[in-house]
């Protein structure tokens, strides 16, 4: 009789893991829970000292993890942290949102009252950042035959948010862009899946919001409350591991219900 699981069953151990955006929030959960796994992994984010704080913290817990400072929507910037990285197994691209800078409420309006000038650093971070990290990525992946990348997007990006037009057009691509490479990717045993996420907050994110606001945007929820870091990271470690080895071009909702995918 078949074992009811298999020794390894996620298990992440002689991999090495990079994960954009992983100083806080949601990329810091992934890069603890793919620690937790037994995964070298390369903490990324643009500001320094979030990186080293989430390293130091792994490091602190028993894992390996090794901080690097790096924008990604620069490709000079990527290609420096892949050769600091050394071959990169997993690539976990998280960085996104507004950008290092931004926030939305430079975009928050119909799309005919936005101006142009906000558009780019949606695109540069969203869109770019993930094809700048995966070009980087591919080739050793290819060569190694073996790979498993996995891109962090929004709901915006499968069903539209009428006031966020750019954001949800850049998360769009970056799903249509991992459908892509896991069709061109397969052969080399290379997976390539989106997540796409509802509303999450982590911390103190949201503390001084208006609970009247927030009864409104839950009551579209089959779930009421809204997401925390550590319901997308438990996909994450499925997707990254051997077990999540034959799903790929896939655009998967976590998301309490907010949308619902056939």
């Amino acid at each position: 009789m078949s074992q009811l699981m298999p020794p390894g069953f996620l298990d992440l151990t002689g991999r090495t893991a990079l994960v954009t955006g992983a100083g806080q929030g949601v990329g810091e959960s992934i890069a603890r829970h793919l620690a937790g796994r037994g995964a070298r992994v390369v903490v990324n984010d643009v500001r320094g000292a979030r990186a080293i704080a989430t390293a130091e913290a792994l490091v602190a817990a028993g894992a390996e993890a090794v901080p690097i400072a790096a924008d990604v929507t620069s490709y000079d910037d990527v290609r420096r942290m892949f050769a600091e990285a050394g071959p990169v197994d997993i690539l976990v691209n998280n960085a996104g949102n507004a950008g290092a800078g931004n926030d939305f409420s430079s975009m928050a309006s119909p799309f005919w009252e936005s101006d142009p000038s906000t558009w780019q650093a949606f695109i540069e971070v969203n869109l770019m950042g993930v094809l700048n990290c995966t070009h980087a990525a591919l080739p050793g992946m290819a060569e190694r035959r073996h790979g498993r990348i996995v891109t962090v997007i929004s709901d915006a990006g499968r069903v539209g948010e009428g006031r966020l037009a750019v954001y949800s057009a850049a998360k769009a691509g970056a799903a249509g862009f991992m459908r892509a490479i896991a069709k061109a990717g397969g052969r080399h045993l290379i997976t390539a899946n989106a997540i796409a996420l509802g509303t999450v907050r982590s911390g103190t994110q949201g503390a001084e919001a208006d609970p009247a606001a927030d009864a409104r945007q839950l009551a579209a929820y089959a779930i009421r409350r809204f997401g925390v870091p550590e319901d997308v990271a438990g996909l994450v470690l499925l997707l990254a591991s051997d077990a999540g080895g034959w799903i790929t071009g896939q655009t998967i909702p976590v998301n309490g219900g907010f949308s619902s995918a056939l």
